[in-house]
């Protein structure tokens, strides 16, 4: 039961990034035209108590759940989707690790301790040939006298500028009969470890500043070994799950909210789109323009309710067992190509105004496209749907 007290801290908050999304919205261009960190959005949203949002209010945050973090989550993407989408990475652990201690399990309280004292986390787990991510690692880890030794590449490393504990895996293959993954928290002042920038001039999500950390025999001491867990989907705990429900459907409502944008952009646009041989005000008037309006319309009505619901069951609590990987990895799969089908569809019917850079909406194209990239990406999607949905080992190999 949400108190008076915590009622108001919230819709105080609320106010407070209304005005701080929209300045985000008129950075996003900068940050992208000239590959740059979101730094100023990243301190205004710091200081607001973005990062805090779903820290329990013991630790100094405002407790909300995953339904009302992934509404925030939206509404900034709806502004500027790679500030939303770095972002995601500091929340996606704090969410879940709130979870697990509202559950009783406080073995990463101290994360949220951290949190609570303005600490950052990202998120290390992207791997070049590595198509089952979390599950399986390229990074070595071994066993050492007070922790672990790590050796890998790791991708896709966003909020690398501004981090202070990088949450990764690695594999442990001393036995080779039961390989496990090891999960680690390094902070900063680890020694061994490099970043390696690769983000200059990507597609898209320039400003997430998502680049390669290189660990070189790096040591982890005990303290900061969280999980130890079997290879493949025989390892999924609690907290691998809630990984990637929290991970998951973050991206999902990321770029849902992008689409979202879009639509409203083009909504906006059409009826002073002129036409020279339709004898009417608008291109508006063009019946299969119309029908492209009407797909996008479509595709973002049944993206919601479906979205949300996910969202909502978990925020309760909804006990599907094991059905929840194909409830997790549906729902991004859903809301992540159906968000890209709209914005396809929009590009199309903006025609050669989109593609011009001070429009904006032809980033708005390119950070859409990635949409489909992250993990669960299409292929591993369907593998898990289908494989779980008939009876089927997910770990059986050959694949």
């Amino acid at each position: 039961m949400e108190t008076d007290s915590l009622k108001k801290s919230k819709e105080t908050l609320y106010k407070k990034l209304e005005d701080i999304f929209e300045r985000c919205g008129e950075r996003a261009a900068h940050y992208d035209a000239n590959n740059l960190f979101f730094q100023d959005d990243f301190v205004e949203l710091k200081e607001a108590g973005y990062l805090l949002m779903s820290v329990p209010l013991e630790y100094g945050g405002y407790g909300m759940n995953m339904s009302e973090t992934m509404a925030l989550t939206r509404k900034l993407a709806y502004h500027a989707a790679p500030t939303a989408l770095g972002l995601n990475m500091h929340v996606y652990w704090t969410g879940l690790i709130s979870d697990l201690h509202r559950s009783g399990d406080n073995s990463l309280d101290w994360v949220l301790e951290e949190a609570g004292k303005g600490k950052v986390f990202a998120a290390g787990h992207g791997e070049s040939g590595n198509d089952s991510p979390m599950l399986y690692s390229k990074c070595v880890a071994k066993k050492v006298e007070g922790g672990y030794r790590f050796n890998g590449h790791k991708m896709f490393g966003s909020l690398t500028p501004v981090w202070d504990f990088l949450g990764f895996h690695g594999q442990d293959n001393s036995d080779p009969d039961n390989p496990m993954i090891i999960h680690a928290f390094m902070p900063r002042s680890t020694q061994n470890f490099e970043i390696k920038k690769t983000w200059n001039d990507v597609l898209g999500m320039r400003a997430t500043h998502s680049d390669d950390t290189i660990l070189n025999d790096v040591f982890v001491p005990d303290e900061y070994i969280v999980r130890k867990v079997p290879t493949g989907f025989k390892g999924v705990d609690q907290f691998i799950l809630g990984i990637f429900a929290w991970a998951l459907l973050g991206f999902s409502n990321v770029y849902f909210g992008l689409a979202q944008r879009m639509v409203d952009i083009v909504l906006e646009k059409l009826p002073s789109k002129s036409s020279i041989s339709l004898g009417r005000p608008s291109m508006a008037y063009n019946g299969l323009i119309q029908y492209d309006v009407a797909d996008m319309i479509l595709e973002l009505e049944s993206i919601a309710p479906h979205l949300n619901t996910i969202v909502e069951d978990w925020s309760k609590g909804k006990d599907y067992g094991d059905a929840w990987g194909i409830k997790i990895v549906a729902a991004k799969c859903h809301a992540c190509e159906g968000s890209w089908r709209i914005a396809d569809k929009a590009m199309d019917v903006m025609g050669g105004s989109g593609i011009i850079r001070k429009s904006g909406f032809e980033r708005f194209f390119r950070d859409a496209r990635l949409a489909k990239i992250h993990p669960a990406n299409s292929y591993l999607a369907r593998e898990i749907m289908a494989k779980g949905m008939l009876g089927l080992d997910l770990d059986l190999k050959p694949r």
